[in-house]
């Protein structure tokens, strides 16, 4: 499902918003060698005011993405360029400003469903699967008193440990087998 943001059309009022500042800036299209997807809040519909479109892709080559991107998006505004690491994986985020929406491209020499934006996304819908429209409600609460998506995601469904690690170790399993775990979230 999230492999395009093709189902964004058909989404909340602000899904919709970000499918179209997505398809006016081509970004999809600019950045297609490297396998784009949106993850974060707005394609699970939990995201707040100010919540931006995160862009995860594949970059083989950091400095071949840095370019590209450079290239595509620099006269944007706001825009900057970072390279950092992350759990010892180089990786390079960009920052810029479209059509009301704060972007964010990410991107690290492995595959985008390794990554763990990616896999967070999967195990959070998969969550809101269980927990429907009420999980979702309470979890951008959460988020509007100021709590990140991911430990908004282990209080509600009170998961113990470090969330972002947690919701890693949970993106492995199944609807049906965290159903099992969480049903009563």
């Amino acid at each position: 499902m999230f492999q395009t943001p093709a189902y964004l059309a058909r989404g909340t009022a602000r899904q919709q918003r970000a499918y179209r500042a997505l398809q006016s800036l081509g970004i999809f299209r600019v950045l297609r060698a490297y396998t784009p997807v949106l993850a974060g809040t707005i394609p699970l519909g939990v995201d707040i005011r100010g919540s931006d479109l995160d862009i995860i892709c594949h970059a083989r080559d950091l400095d071949a993405f840095a370019r590209a991107v450079t290239d595509a998006f620099s006269a944007r505004p706001g825009f900057r360029l970072a390279r950092v690491t992350i759990k010892r994986i180089p990786s390079l985020i960009a920052n810029f400003d479209h059509a009301g929406f704060p972007i964010e491209i990410f991107g690290q020499p492995q595959p985008v469903t390794e990554q763990n934006a990616y896999r967070h996304l999967i195990v959070e819908a998969r969550l809101l699967k269980i927990g429907g429209e009420r999980a979702r409600r309470a979890i951008r609460q959460m988020k509007n008193a100021g709590l990140k998506t991911e430990p908004a995601f282990a209080r509600y469904f009170g998961i113990a440990g470090d969330p972002y690690e947690e919701l890693l170790r949970l993106s492995r399993l199944s609807v049906r087998e965290l159903k099992e775990l969480f049903a009563d979230g």
